[in-house]
């Protein structure tokens, strides 16, 4: 931990330079970055404070955080993110009747102790509740230290994180902080006991991610869905190969467009830049350009990926032609598309797994591969989807959710006394 805190203290001011020219540019208010040192308007003491990085893992939590509540009527929630549309989106949430009053959000704070200081003084959480794999040394050590039970739901984490973890130190260090995990499946639970989350703090996997009904969409680019392929969530690397697959795909079928949904909005306009150098007209959403003719449309927005999983047939998931792990197949699957990936799909192992063993996906190497992939067609798309949804189908539902939040309220109620687990 001292050298975790040592290098935190070296990087923290370059950090605070960063935010600072975030709120200069009018990227984010200032009241944020209040919010990110620990500042900001205290809430009700005793609230359980649930923390989602971003647009995607908050949705995942929706359905346990609305069972939670279900199941407490003393039960308040404060919510933290990490990014400013995930803010908007949890503020949207607590104007909704069934919501209002039960839910606060905030930024979440820095993770060195002057300003996790203050946050635990200002709001007085009585736990603290992780989605996925939001583990922050400083945060997790000082929750144990106060007797705040820590929960992690969904958690995600591979063999490499957890050897990682151990390696520098901080496994043995943090995980005795952790009361309880559901992991997000077998490969991640494992993942956890070699952090150290000895055996008995171990709760069944629940995938959050495959646990609620998808989002319906709010806009479409008016493109017909047979001849409409995504690229979702692409990282740096991966668009150069999405974008020449695709100009493959179209010499098969000419009528053939393309949604290019990059993970990291920012890098927008140097994609943009690779599209128009291979001949491409392009419609950039966050611009409101009209994309009724053109090529390309370049999702640069958040918190609209359900938009662009119903209006595709075709899904190449991201993060699988680099080395990132790859993203969830869940939300594609779901919304009808037929699912295309490369080899890196180590975050999300066990689905993709039942996919390829199952012939429900498409595993490709490169633009060569992806390209004929890319143009299978409306009708084997259609096919193809339909066995993803049979695969994958052991593995979703609403079913476990109902015993995570019991089981979450429960621990909460025994060490502090303050929720009356229903």
């Amino acid at each position: 931990m001292r050298l975790y805190r040592l290098i935190l203290a070296l990087v923290l001011p370059m950090l605070l330079i960063r935010l600072g020219l975030r709120v200069a540019a009018g990227k984010e208010a200032a009241g944020t970055l209040a919010e990110r040192l620990g500042f900001g308007a205290a809430t009700v003491p005793g609230a359980v404070w649930l923390h989602a990085a971003s647009n995607g893992e908050l949705v995942s939590a929706r359905p346990l955080i609305e069972e939670m509540l279900a199941r407490a009527s003393d039960l308040r929630l404060l919510i933290t993110v990490n990014t400013v549309t995930a803010r908007a989106l949890a503020e949207g949430w607590m104007r909704e009747p069934a919501l209002t009053g039960r839910l606060a959000v905030r930024m979440a704070p820095l993770d060195s102790r002057g300003c996790l200081g203050r946050f635990f003084s200002r709001h007085a959480p009585s736990a603290l509740i992780v989605i996925e794999n939001e583990i922050w040394p400083n945060r997790l050590a000082m929750a144990g230290e106060r007797a705040i039970p820590v929960l992690i739901a969904g958690g995600r984490m591979s063999a490499r994180s957890a050897r990682r973890w151990r390696k520098i130190g901080l496994g043995r260090v943090l995980a005795p902080a952790i009361d309880a995990v559901s992991a997000q499946d077998a490969a991640s639970a494992a993942g956890f006991r070699g952090f150290g989350v000895p055996e008995a703090r171990m709760l069944p996997a629940v995938n959050l991610k495959t646990a609620g009904a998808p989002a319906a969409a709010t806009w479409s680019p008016g493109w017909e869905r047979a001849l409409t392929v995504l690229a979702a969530s692409t990282h740096e690397g991966e668009d150069e190969i999405v974008l020449d697959a695709f100009r493959v795909a179209r010499e098969q079928v000419p009528g053939l467009r393309l949604i290019l949904a990059p993970r990291h909005p920012r890098r927008a306009p140097a994609i943009a830049r690779l599209i128009a150098a291979r001949g491409l007209s392009v419609a950039i959403r966050s611009a409101g350009d009209d994309s009724a003719t053109a090529d390309v449309l370049l999702a640069d927005t958040m918190g609209e990926m359900a938009n662009w999983y119903r209006a595709a047939s075709v899904c190449f998931v991201g993060g699988t032609l680099v080395d990132k792990g790859g993203h969830t197949p869940f939300e594609p699957v779901a919304c009808g598309a037929a699912v295309v990936h490369g080899p890196f799909t180590e975050n999300h192992r066990a689905p993709f797994g039942a996919l390829d063993a199952a012939g429900a996906a498409v595993a490709v190497r490169d633009a060569a591969t992806l390209g004929p992939a890319l143009a299978m067609g409306g009708a084997e798309a259609a096919r193809l989807a339909a066995r993803a949804t049979e695969a994958l189908g052991p593995m979703t539902g609403l079913a476990a959710i109902g015993g995570l939040a019991a089981a979450f309220l429960g621990i909460i109620a025994a060490k502090t006394g303050k929720i009356r687990a229903g």
